[in-house]
């Protein structure tokens, strides 16, 4: 699957965040889009970072506007604190997962694995990438696909898997062990401001 190129690529200039998790869009030019390059300087208005937060954030799992929203409502009922439990329900999508275990390499390519039908979870499959997952559950692929290129090249160069999940790589399956911690989850993320966002 070809990377992300062109508009994605400046949304993850503009935002200072990689949304396809390689890197890639910001090692040359780790600085907005436009014709004044790194030189430009604009203060933001409180609004404006608020903004910029949940696009960030929204961009980097890859959902639209009422699949986040939907969430986020979600979320605030919830006990707990809400960005926290946000930040969590997230983390917990299927695509994500499949993601995070290392059997694609961008969460794009992830969701489309799902929608293709390639994931199971507990031995049934499931095609819908927002599906919530949780702790306990066995992500693993169908039989047929266990042989993809994209796979395989994915586990090849990932290094890493979070605490919260374990994986192994002979069997290509993992299993979400435990809601992960606010520690464990996108540092770059102020979650607190995507709160105040929708409480305006």
């Amino acid at each position: 699957m070809a990377p992300i190129k062109g508009s994605d690529w400046k949304k993850s200039r503009r935002l200072g965040i990689s949304l396809t998790g390689t890197g890639k869009e910001l090692e040359k030019r780790p600085y907005a889009p436009g014709e004044h390059g790194p030189n430009q300087r604009k203060k933001m208005s409180e609004y404006g970072l608020q903004l910029q937060e949940k696009q960030k954030l929204r961009f980097m799992y890859g959902l639209n506007e009422r699949q986040f929203l939907s969430l986020f409502m979600k979320a605030g009922k919830m006990k707990g604190v809400h960005g926290e439990n946000f930040m969590i329900l997230l983390e917990s999508r299927l695509d994500n997962l499949v993601y995070r275990l290392g059997l694609a390499r961008t969460r794009r390519q992830a969701r489309q694995m799902v929608n293709h039908g390639h994931i199971k979870v507990d031995g049934g499959r499931v095609d819908i990438p927002s599906y919530s997952t949780k702790p306990g559950q066995v992500i693993s692929l169908r039989e047929r696909s266990q042989n993809l290129d994209i796979v395989d090249e994915a586990i090849e160069v990932n290094n890493f898997v979070p605490d919260y999940l374990t994986f192994d790589e002979d069997k290509k399956e993992g299993s979400y062990t435990r809601y992960p911690e606010r520690s464990e989850l996108p540092a770059e993320i102020n979650e607190a401001l995507i709160v105040e966002f929708y409480s305006r």
